[in-house]
């Protein structure tokens, strides 16, 4: 693999910036300064470095974006923005790709990855990865509407959602956590018990949290710890 193609890879440095690094001498293969940024190099097998730093090759990447309003949940749209475009290229290039999905005007936590087994698992119905949401509703919810959402509803189409967990903050929101994820499921819940969804916001994904530092459009990769806890629990 070419040394700039790899540093653009793992989202550090653009090709350019690669160059530029390789002409002052601070990238080193296996401890030899390195000739040119389209130098070849095999990141299993040898160690390249900046500035003394290695730069450890990875396969996969998780990303934890804070999504915005109005973004759709998918690789690509012929009409809409998609949450790709929020991301730099290195990653688009890297294949990653949303995990789940969330409605156009759901805000909040979504994972992005080029890892399809974890993916695959995480979305198994088998699995019941539990997704948290903070809700805002039309109507006040009853107390019978909060237990019948508890104990699952029927929604359009005549499916029953399984039993899920309902937390009220006060009369007219609160927090839903499923452990699945059918299609507009949570406004078909709301409408299920005569209600109306006004806002929507994921702030969990199994045992990821969202990092409320996170401006609404913004991203980062999953810390080592966050990606343990994730692998674990697609194991689960």
């Amino acid at each position: 693999m070419r040394i700039d193609k790899f540093l653009s890879d793992m989202g550090l440095y653009s090709r350019r910036e690669s160059a530029e690094l390789v002409k002052k001498r601070r990238i080193k293969i296996d401890g030899v300064c390195a000739a040119k940024a389209s130098e070849h190099f095999d990141p299993e097998k040898s160690e390249l470095t900046v500035d003394g730093q290695a730069v450890a090759y990875k396969s996969y990447f998780y990303l934890m974006l804070n999504k915005p309003e109005g973004y759709v949940s998918a690789t690509d749209d012929g009409n809409l923005p998609t949450v790709l475009e929020l991301v730099d290229e290195s990653y688009k290039r890297a294949g990653v790709f949303p995990c789940g999905r969330l409605d156009r005007n759901t805000t909040g936590l979504m994972l992005l990855t080029n890892d399809g087994k974890l993916s695959h698992r995480l979305l198994s119905p088998k699995h019941h990865v539990d997704k948290k949401y903070y809700f805002s509703c039309k109507f006040p919810l009853s107390c019978e509407d909060k237990a019948a959402l508890e104990a699952g509803v029927e929604i359009e189409g005549g499916y029953r959602t399984l039993p899920c967990r309902v937390e009220l903050l006060g009369e007219n929101e609160g927090f839903i956590t499923l452990t699945e994820g059918k299609y507009h499921q949570i406004k078909l819940m709301a409408k299920a018990v005569h209600n109306q969804i006004r806002s929507l916001k994921r702030v969990s994904f199994g045992p990821l949290e969202l990092d409320e530092a996170l401006k609404p459009g913004e991203y980062r990769s999953l810390s080592q710890e966050e990606e343990a806890l994730l692998k674990a629990h697609g194991e689960s």
